[in-house]
């Protein structure tokens, strides 16, 4: 074969089926030497000629593109290695990526375009922006403040879980209303029993603890929902199992045992209690007035919860909502709240907590909200005076047909005493009566009925000379609505007044705190407070009727100067014909421009009547309708509890009303007064007030035959 040879092939094909031809040994021997000798020299191309056909010259030529169109293994690899062949390669790979890549950016413009009018399936909301990226350096910084807040809540975790946070259930990226709850039993949620219950608030005093904000911090977040899933999973259980856990009293309360309790409930760190520590549990069913998701919404809201127990909350707030719920829901919402509860005397401390109070919707028709207290959360802003704590405690609610509700209360607290009770209300505090279960149902379903009367569009036939139209009615029952707030929220020992003892009249003497109201509704100006308390061997019961007759007022009321009152307007606001709101107008008294607006209002566990002097151009505005929020009203009256003895020969009674052998009343007023004092107390205002409780005080054991008590 020659060079014409090479001319006689008219294209590539050609030549491959022609070279196809050759011999398998031929193609054994030219593999064999190409892998001994890659560059054959001058004497190995004329072999190769001999072997092929070929003249030497064309050997180089055509071994190379005979390698290239059979590709052997041996063949390829050596021409792997050669210069030509690896760019060759290199140019053929960049084609392939550079396709790639304009494929890739054709995508990436189709996906941003589509981007643009993608909605988010959560919130309905545009999608985030494609350039919301952190850089390098505030990541690092990021992730060294979260390091050191973990260590911190690892800390927290260690000390009060009994164990280190690396163990706690990991957060899943759902809202807390997706928490398994059902009543019906307690499924694997990751939750152990072991609840942060001994997160003790501090014992620092603060006049005014709830001023200063507060944040939690994400990693707290979750140590929080433990805890208030934890708390819920326990009210369900106290709520649904009766004995052992609960016993009926001799007076048909239930008692919670607290062995068995011990058992149930474990937890770390029990055994660190303050000294002389005592617990008080109760648990009570009723049904009320009002619908399940009014009463849920006033739970979960401050200001109404403060209005529908005003003579038990005397300062509420919500710290932070840690959770909203489900929207249109109040399930799933957790709040960390604020919460002074008093007794309606100023020789009584109050009761803080600091708490987590979380609802959950735990079938159709039924919630649970629990409440169990935390540790301040940011240290010493938010100190409490008191060391007593709110074990898991909480309510649950079924929705009754006709607009009733039942609820299932249960009160645990663990109470620490920083000061010896006084001896007039120690029988009733180890009682465990004042704040116990029966007592908080026992106000609602009285504050039930008031709302209820309150929305009654008719008027009772037990009303007499009442307002000439709804709106007159409702007008003067918010009005007294408010004077029944004020008198509750200022004749308590909240840490917010400062009581001074001015008199030895009886073993308590008269209390005195001044202060001065800018507060709208409010006299403008320095209100004195003065108060006492004393033991009456009456029931409450009689004690209460003989204040709110207006028959036997002239018998107490000093200022009245023995005349007596006629009754002008009269509201039945409860069952009980106890409580009403009344409007007193004095006989020969000489003031016909001035009445009194007086409400009086009793449960099985208390009774409170109250009332303020209103001009007459502000009781017409009242009648009229018109908004009352703006009359100045300045109340005073009298607080009665039993004294929780039980009486002689009495008969086992769940009313302590009933089965008490004497009463607690406490009687207080307030005076505006017409200068602020200044290191001291203005002598002649005290000694005024002095004078009115003491001689109040007389009259009051005179007309019911005990003045040697």
């Amino acid at each position: 074969m020659d060079s014409g040879d090479e001319q006689d092939v008219p294209n590539s094909q050609s030549r491959k089926k022609r070279y196809h031809r050759h011999t398998p040994r031929q193609i054994q021997e030219l593999e064999s030497l190409f892998k001994v000798c890659p560059h054959p020299d001058e004497k190995q191309r004329l072999q190769l000629s001999q072997d092929l056909g070929l003249e030497p010259r064309q050997i180089k030529k055509k071994i190379g593109f005979w390698c290239k169109q059979n590709r052997k293994g041996t063949v390829v690899a050596s021409l792997i290695d050669s210069g030509a062949w690896q760019g060759q390669q290199e140019r053929a790979d960049n084609c392939l990526l550079r396709a790639d890549n304009d494929k890739i950016r054709c995508e990436n413009i189709a996906m941003r375009e589509a981007l643009k009018n993608v909605i988010c399936p959560s919130c309905g909301g545009p999608p985030p922006d494609d350039d919301s990226y952190f850089d390098e350096q505030k990541l690092r910084m990021d992730n060294t403040r979260l390091k050191e807040e973990l260590d911190r809540v690892s800390g927290l975790a260690s000390k009060y879980l009994g164990r280190p946070l690396t163990q706690l259930p990991p957060v899943q990226p759902v809202s807390i209303s997706s928490l398994d709850l059902s009543a019906g039993g307690y499924g694997d949620t990751g939750i152990s029993p072991s609840l942060d219950l001994d997160l003790l608030c501090r014992s620092s005093s603060s006049a005014f603890p709830f001023q200063c904000p507060s944040t939690v911090s994400e990693l707290e977040k979750p140590l929080m929902v433990e805890m208030a899933t934890g708390a819920m999973e326990e009210v369900i259980r106290l709520v649904q199992t009766d004995e052992p856990l609960w016993v009926k009293s001799s007076d048909g309360r239930d008692i919670l045992q607290l062995e068995t309790y011990n058992s149930m409930f474990q937890r770390p760190g029990r055994q660190l209690k303050f000294p002389g520590t005592r617990v008080e549990a109760s648990r009570d069913s009723a049904l009320v007035i009002m619908g399940a998701m009014t009463l849920i919404d006033m739970f979960m809201d401050v200001s109404k919860w403060a209005e529908l127990f005003p003579t038990i909350v005397s300062k509420a707030r919500t710290i932070e909502v840690l959770a909203a719920g489900m929207a249109g829901s109040r399930s799933g919402s957790l709040l960390l709240m604020y919460e002074e509860i008093q007794v309606l005397s100023p020789v009584v401390p109050t009761r803080e907590f600091c708490f987590l109070r979380y609802c959950q919707q735990i079938e159709p028709g039924m919630w649970v909200v629990a409440d169990v207290s935390v540790a301040d959360p940011r240290d010493n802003q938010l100190a409490l005076s008191s060391r007593s704590r709110r074990l898991p405690s909480g309510y649950l609610i079924e929705e009754m047909p006709n607009g009733y509700t039942k609820l299932t209360w249960v009160e645990h607290m663990e109470i620490v005493d920083k000061n010896p009770i006084h001896i007039l209300f120690r029988d009733l505090m180890n009682s465990g009566l004042l704040f116990g279960a029966q007592r908080w149902l026992a106000a609602l379903q009285r504050m039930c009925e008031r709302f209820a009367c309150l929305n009654v569009a008719g008027l009772p036939a037990r009303d007499i000379g009442v307002a000439p139209s709804p709106d007159g009615k409702r007008s003067m029952m918010k009005l007294a609505q408010r004077m029944l707030s004020s008198f509750c929220a200022n004749v308590g020992a909240s840490n917010g007044y400062q009581w001074n003892t001015i008199s030895g009249l009886n073993d308590v003497g008269v209390r005195v705190t001044v202060h001065k109201t800018t507060d709208a509704g409010r006299p403008d100006g320095v209100v004195l407070n003065a108060a006492t308390s004393m033991w009456l061997p009456l029931s409450s019961e009689k004690v209460f009727g003989f204040f709110k007759d207006e028959r036997t007022r002239s018998q107490w009321d000093v200022l009245s100067n023995g005349n007596t009152v006629q009754v002008v307007a009269h509201i039945t606001n409860g069952s009980h014909p106890g409580n009403c709101i009344s409007l007193l107008r004095g006989l020969n008294s000489g003031q016909n421009t001035m009445l009194i607006l007086q409400e009086c209002c009793t449960d099985a566990y208390g009774s409170v009547v109250v009332y303020s002097p209103v001009d007459l151009p502000a009781i017409n505005i009242v009648m009229s309708g018109e908004d009352p929020s703006y009359i100045p009203i300045l109340p005073s009256g009298f607080t009665i509890l039993p004294d929780g003895r039980a009486a002689a020969g009495a008969s086992s009674s769940s009313n302590p009303m009933i089965g008490s052998s004497g009463s607690l009343l406490t009687v207080a007023f307030q005076i505006l007064m017409s200068s602020l004092p200044s290191a001291k107390l203005n002598l002649e205002s005290v000694m005024t007030v002095n004078n009115l409780i003491g001689t109040t005080v007389q009259q009051i054991k005179s007309a019911l035959n005990c003045p040697d008590i």
